[in-house]
C-alpha cells in the first residue's frame, strides 16, 4: 500500500457490481486498517476480516461497499454520484453506513488519511 503504516492490508475481492465503486474499478482492493486508504490489489481475501479495523465494521458485501465508500472520500466533488451509490449499497446490504463510520472514527487504532469527521455530515447531506 502507499501509506507510511506498519500493518497488514485487508485485501478483499470487489464483485461485478461493486466494481464502479473500486479504485481503477478493480476486481480486488485493500484497505489499510489504521489510515483506511483504498487502493487496488493484484489479489483479495474470499472473506476479508474488516474487524481488524473495527469489531462494528460491517462484513460481507456491506462492509466492502463501505470499505470503497470510505476510498471515495478523499473526493467528494468529483465522486459525489458514486459515494451516493456506494452508501445506499451499504444499506441495501443491511447496515447503516453513518452509524458504522462514527464507530470506526471511535476506534483508538484509526487514523484516517482523509478527514473522515468532516467528511461524516457531508455524506450524511448526501444521504438524507
Amino acid at each position: 500500500m502507499n501509506c507510511s503504516c506498519d500493518v497488514d492490508p485487508i485485501t478483499f475481492v470487489v464483485s461485478p457490481s461493486l466494481r464502479a465503486y473500486a479504485p481503477e474499478e478493480a476486481d480486488a482492493a485493500a484497505i489499510c486498517p489504521r489510515c483506511l486508504r483504498v487502493e487496488p490489489s493484484s489479489s483479495g481475501a474470499g472473506d476479508p476480516d474488516f474487524s481488524r479495523v473495527s469489531t462494528s465494521f460491517p462484513s460481507g458485501d456491506a462492509g466492502i461497499a463501505l470499505a470503497l465508500a470510505i476510498g471515495l472520500c478523499d473526493s467528494l466533488a468529483t465522486n459525489r454520484t458514486k459515494l451516493e451509490d456506494a452508501l445506499e449499497t451499504v444499506e441495501r446490504h443491511g447496515a447503516d453506513p453513518l452509524l458504522a463510520i462514527d464507530r470506526v472514527l471511535a476506534e483508538p487504532t484509526v487514523e484516517p488519511a482523509v478527514d473522515l469527521e468532516r467528511r461524516r455530515h457531508q455524506l450524511e447531506q448526501l444521504l438524507y
